[in-house]
């Protein structure tokens, strides 16, 4: 055997150890769940056991969703380079927890989105069963789409989980159709809002900054705005969708208070920015490095948002089981117990450590090339989405609005490079003939010119030279010949492809576990 081969060697067994590592921690966080709640709850008999074995599965639910969700909330500032991965999981993971143990919320509703009606299930068994199932099942999905390198969302995954299981245990009647009508809805809203709002932001600073002669000059004034834009759009987001289970405001007031730290984040950055512009070179990547510090801000608001909100997906099927347990009947709405929330909260640490980085790389770098600028678009968007769609009451889900800003950005710059590339191919066919200096010369005045100067150097050549007489089917290929793909479509296809399915996934495969235990215990 050659040197090479033990070298190979080495390299897969060191995977598989990693990979056992990583396996191995995660069983010792259920374990230590598993020990505390048979130990620590002090809940005994059949329905004991099913706590503990909820508590368990919670557990697990709480890791998949930090190995999943969590990457649309860091992945563009890690593609961007405006933050390393181990620095992104560091500030991830801190702030998650932050946003789960702060303002987690203290009660929760027991049938997660409203979508099956609770007095269908008055039997606490059935119930604990079919929560059981659904948190089972919920989070069995998240898993295989972070293997196959799908982010999903994990609301959608847990509100399919309940509905399959709701159904097998209480039939058709027992869920709100109307509800899942309003899911369904936000598969196609939410990504397409996210999208239409992250390319334009995008195509404003390209048009306020990069377009410009002067990139700098125009950065003074821009880059300041676009900060304060963006501590408005933040600070009202997370008043109310990550505070708002401990404070309590109308949208109006959360509108004013986060227009106040707006403008004064606008006044104070404006006096940073002026001093390190003096020291910028005029390219794009000297402007890029202005966003690096807002995108972290940005990262870090995400996580806690995300934590107080989506922490719920994994602690509300196991807050309203345990609620069951202790008072044995159903209730609308469920109290949290501490070691619950902590169950949620370290849980989506672990998950994001452990296995986040995958998905991480896939959102930030895998599906379309990202930059500061990018990025901060598709962070904006997340945020101003999310106000936009609270106000009109339209359903949306954050991981599909983060998936949309990075789809959005990346066509868009498909877009803008295919319109420039018709046009040096125009500006070539119409100096036909020219010596090669003219053509140079004009091609780099055309270069260095605003986009007013741009449209107006082309418009004096169609007025010189007569249009070609295309027909509609030739002016298509034409196209085509000047398309550029900047968006990975594999990854879009695949994604979308998991967006689809992951309610009737996640509902048929919780109504599959709900008969299976029902069976092992009717046995």
């Amino acid at each position: 055997m050659e040197l090479k081969d033990f070298n190979d060697i080495e390299k897969a067994t060191k995977r598989g150890r990693r990979e056992f590592a990583r396996l191995g921690m995660g069983l010792l966080f259920v374990v230590c769940i598993m020990i505390y709640t048979a130990l620590g709850v002090g809940v005994t008999g059949t329905q004991g056991i099913m706590l503990v074995v909820a508590a368990m599965i919670g557990g697990y639910m709480a890791m998949n969703i930090g190995a999943n969700d969590v990457a649309n909330n860091v992945g563009p500032a890690v593609g961007s380079r405006a933050i390393t991965m181990t620095g992104a999981i560091i500030i991830a993971a801190v702030f998650e927890v932050m946003g789960a143990l702060i303002a987690g919320g203290d009660v929760v509703s027991t049938i997660r989105g409203g979508i099956i009606q609770p007095g269908v299930i008055a039997d606490s068994n059935r119930f604990i069963w079919m929560m059981t199932a659904a948190l089972l099942a919920g989070a069995i999905w998240l898993n295989f789409a972070t293997a196959v390198g799908a982010p999903v969302s994990t609301t959608h995954s847990i509100v399919g989980a309940v509905l399959g299981a709701g159904v097998a245990a209480g039939g058709m009647g027992a869920a709100n159709w109307s509800t899942m009508g309003g899911i369904a809805a936000s598969w196609v809203i939410s990504p397409v809002l996210g999208g239409l709002i992250a390319a334009g932001f995008l195509f404003w600073i390209k048009r306020a900054i990069t377009y410009k002669t002067d990139m700098v000059d125009a950065a003074k004034t821009t880059v300041p705005l676009l900060i304060g834009l963006m501590a408005f759009a933040f600070s009202t987001y997370l008043i109310l969708k990550g505070l708002n289970k401990i404070w309590k405001v109308d949208f109006w007031t959360a509108c004013v208070i986060g227009a106040g730290i707006g403008v004064a984040t606008w006044f104070l950055t404006g006096k940073s920015i002026r001093r390190r512009a003096a020291h910028l070179t005029n390219s794009k990547e000297s402007i890029n490095s202005l966003f690096t510090v807002p995108l972290i801000f940005a990262a870090a608001l995400l996580s806690f948002a995300h934590g107080a909100n989506d922490v719920a997906n994994a602690i509300g099927p196991l807050a309203a089981i345990a609620d069951t347990v202790t008072h044995g009947e159903v209730h609308g709405k469920a109290s949290i117990p501490l070691w619950i929330m902590l169950v949620g909260a370290i849980g989506l640490a672990i998950g994001l450590a452990l296995y986040g980085p995958k998905l991480i790389r896939t959102v930030g770098s895998e599906i379309t090339e990202l930059d500061q600028m990018r990025a901060f678009c598709i962070a904006m968007s997340a945020a101003v989405t999310v106000i936009v769609a609270s106000q009109l009451g339209l359903p949306v889900s954050s991981t599909h609005i983060a998936l949309g800003g990075v789809f959005g950005v990346g066509f868009l710059r498909e877009f803008l490079k295919s319109n420039y590339s018709q046009m040096i191919e125009e500006i070539k066919e119409h100096h036909l003939g020219a010596d090669k200096e003219v053509v140079e010369t004009f091609l780099n005045r055309f270069t260095k010119a605003s986009v007013k100067e741009k449209q107006e150097m082309l418009d004096q050549l169609k007025a010189r030279t007569a249009q070609a007489d295309l027909s509609k089917y030739e002016r298509k290929q034409m196209r085509k010949v000047y398309r550029h793909e900047l968006v990975k479509r594999s990854a879009v296809f695949k994604i979308a492809a998991a967006w689809i399915i992951t309610v009737p996934a996640s509902a048929l495969m919780a109504a599959m576990i709900y008969f299976m235990i029902f069976g092992i215990v009717h046995a």
